[in-house]
């Protein structure tokens, strides 16, 4: 694979809250799977709301991933924020999907959902962003074609 281009921004955010926060919403899919209470999507639905959209400095997930990470000691790295913005944006359109695909068909929702919570687990386990994928392979060549 090419090297992965990612958005860029002057604002940092710690790599351990992120990863925390990747496995909390991998947590709460799981949680819906095991349910199949849309709610559990609702509250997806809210908080990449809140990550993606807004001016807040924190989301319910990532205020609870720092204080899990401080409780559990992990070490505090700064990374680059933007492409964490922009996964934000890709979850907000999954967990949109899978909400509006449970009254449809309540089997694709929850397809798109688990699709959701593979990318989260790839971000806390391994700490790959599928978000930099797309945006290499898929937003800046449709970008570039429109130069």
């Amino acid at each position: 694979m090419n090297a992965l281009i990612c958005p860029i921004s002057s604002e940092k955010v710690n790599k351990s809250v992120v990863r925390t926060t990747g496995f909390l919403v991998a947590f709460t899919v799981v949680l819906y799977a095991i349910t199949g209470s849309v709610v559990f999507m609702l509250l997806l639905l809210a908080d990449f709301t809140i990550r993606g959209f807004t001016t807040l400095k924190i989301s319910p997930y990532a205020w609870t991933a720092k204080k899990l990470s401080q409780t559990l000691k992990l070490k505090a790295e700064f990374i680059d924020k933007a492409p964490k913005l922009f996964a934000s944006r890709v979850g907000f359109v999954f967990a949109l999907s899978a909400v509006i695909l449970y009254f449809a068909n309540p089997v694709v929702s929850l397809i798109i959902a688990l699709t959701l919570m593979s990318f989260a687990l790839l971000e806390s386990v391994f700490d790959f962003c599928v978000g930099c994928v797309v945006y290499t392979y898929i937003v800046l060549p449709i970008n570039n074609r429109k130069r």
